[in-house]
């Protein structure tokens, strides 16, 4: 079976739904290349909202957008994605468009540092609540590193105690379906 891109096939479901002027949430802002198609797509009339717990995530993420124009619609907080409730202002809940987590460390960082399970959930939770209705939630998955297979089966749990008649999900998978495959879950919110 041939390889997919997980990050290329999130990015194809966003570009489907994501307008100027919305709003988007990278919620594991990472090197920044996600938080940068967000900025892209939803132009300077919309906002993107980044997390990251690593100021190195944070600085990285700044220097890219410090060599593209009109950078104020974008807010970078170092923080956990867990405090999104309190950190997202209470007049974008439920208006926002699309959530993205990338999960596991930090590419190119120190591999110790993690994205944790409990975080992760109470993120997801809270993403669940303040997204907007036909938004989508993408959350990309590496069961194949350390603590990975225990958060990627919290998340596949969570995701299947979801109201089915609010949200759908899918799964969908970098090459075969295996335990220790990368995955990205995609949640959209019916109503």
């Amino acid at each position: 079976m041939k390889r997919i891109s997980l990050v290329n096939a999130a990015h194809d479901l966003i570009r489907d739904i994501l307008r100027p002027g919305d709003i988007a949430i990278d919620a594991t802002v990472g090197n920044g290349h996600d938080t940068v198609f967000l900025a892209e797509q939803v132009g300077p009339s919309g906002h993107v909202y980044g997390f990251d717990i690593q100021q190195a995530a944070i600085d990285s993420t700044l220097e890219k957008f410090r060599q593209a124009p009109s950078p104020e619609y974008l807010t970078l907080i170092h923080a956990s994605h867990a405090d999104m409730d309190e950190k997202i202002p209470a007049y974008h809940h439920g208006k926002v468009r699309v959530i993205m987590f990338n999960l596991g460390y930090l590419p190119g960082g120190d591999k110790t540092v993690i994205t944790l399970t409990d975080s992760t959930l109470t993120a997801l939770t809270v993403a669940a609540r303040i997204l907007a209705v036909e938004g989508i939630i993408t959350l990309l998955a590496y069961p194949g590193h350390q603590g990975g297979d225990l958060e990627t089966g919290q998340v596949k749990n969570w995701c299947e105690q979801l109201d089915t008649e609010q949200f759908e999900v899918s799964t969908i998978y970098s090459t075969e379906h295996k335990d220790s495959a990368p995955r990205l879950f995609v949640i959209r919110k019916l109503r």
